[in-house]
């Protein structure tokens, strides 16, 4: 008896240290993983930062991370050295590199938040995802394109393939707000913070003329809004509504 007791405690012993012997491995994996990546310590936004923020205020809500050096910006900053005196440009969210262009002075925020509609247009707001908004990249004082998107059968009194025309050309956008999604961090053991990709939605605002309003409007509840950052002097050659069966001339 006493016997069979020591082989179950010697078995016992033995699965603890195999089972710990996995987790050391495994961490020393996730360790390896990483060197090979050269990655480079950067700021990272951890908390929601407001647009005019000062910078002095900001660091409780960055920490700094190990990023893979593919995946660290050109203007990714390490610390907030010689940032004295500046604010937040536009709203920050969690996950994303801090940029240098991201810090201005209060004068320049305050500017670039500061648009005035033209006269006989009126603002209409829309949310859209990140990828739909040229992946964020926009700021009030753009001007897009904006394209109207039906799927096929969307018009209940005729069917047809789905159809897509950039209606709206060299809108004014006079705001850009940006709600952040929280991410919940992954079981297996990756790090959502390793990709600059925006997280949340965007809800942007245009200025146009009541007819436009109403176009933005109902494509918004029956169809899709896709948007391009179209300059003043960028090329228009025309309306054009794109099937399945002229896409491709």
């Amino acid at each position: 008896m006493k016997s069979r007791m020591l082989a179950g405690a010697a078995a016992v012993a033995l699965a603890l240290v195999g089972a710990l012997l996995i987790i050391v491995y495994a961490n020393g994996a996730d360790a390896r993983a990483m060197a090979s990546t050269n990655p480079k310590k950067v700021l990272v936004v951890q908390k929601a930062i407001p647009a005019g923020t000062p910078v002095n205020d900001m660091t409780a809500s960055l920490v700094i991370e190990d990023v893979p050096a593919a995946g660290v910006a050109t203007t990714a900053l390490t610390s907030l050295d010689g940032k004295g005196g500046t604010v937040a440009a536009v709203d920050l969210i969690p996950g994303e590199q801090l940029l240098a262009e991201r810090l201005v002075a209060p004068k320049d925020a305050k500017a670039s938040g500061s648009v005035k509609v033209p006269a006989g247009l009126q603002e209409v707001t829309f949310e859209l995802e990140p990828k739909k908004v040229v992946g964020g990249r926009l700021e009030a004082g753009d001007h897009v394109g904006i394209a109207l998107n039906f799927a096929a059968g969307a018009d209940k009194s005729k069917a047809g393939d789905p159809t897509s025309q950039l209606t709206l050309r060299k809108v004014l956008v006079t705001a850009v707000q940006r709600a952040p999604q929280a991410t919940a961090k992954p079981t297996d053991g990756t790090n959502p913070q390793d990709t600059t990709l925006p997280q949340g939605s965007f809800m942007i605002t245009v200025a146009v003329s009541d007819v436009d309003a109403n176009k933005i409007i109902f494509t918004s509840i029956n169809g899709e809004l896709w948007l391009t950052k179209e300059p003043l002097d960028a090329q228009d050659n025309g309306p054009r509504i794109e099937r399945k069966d002229n896409v491709y001339k």
